[in-house]
């Protein structure tokens, strides 16, 4: 939290909590359950907790959409008590590569969609 709080320019962890949230929750929605599965394993444990926490899985599969939308995506989440910044995603993406074994990580990712890579990409 407190290398997302940084890259994001959030004053607390708090904050920044509702962001990666709301950061990893928008890119699962976009997924197969196999594939957020694969995500979920080279992720931290407590950020695969965050990441699978409050799971439909009978939800649908949205598509990937532009970054904006997906952005806006998540600033939606707990919106009274969100100040994600525009630039969430990518602060979140260099915080989590930051905290995880960028090798696993880069080799799940390509097994992924490029739109899926993109979202990661830093």
């Amino acid at each position: 939290m407190v290398d997302a709080r940084d890259a994001s320019g959030l004053s607390t962890t708090n904050m920044a909590y509702n962001m990666v949230v709301g950061v990893l929750h928008t890119f699962r929605k976009r997924l197969e359950i196999r594939e957020a599965l694969m995500f979920a394993n080279v992720l931290p444990p407590p950020i695969r907790a965050l990441f699978v926490a409050d799971w439909d899985p009978d939800e649908p599969k949205l598509p990937f959409v532009d970054r904006a939308d997906m952005t806006r995506e998540v600033k939606s989440l707990r919106e009274a008590h969100n100040w994600s910044p525009d630039s969430s995603i990518h602060a979140v993406a260099i915080a989590l590569r930051r905290n995880l074994n960028e090798e696993d990580f880069d080799r799940v990712l390509s097994t992924l969609s490029p739109a899926a890579q993109s979202y990661w990409r830093i």
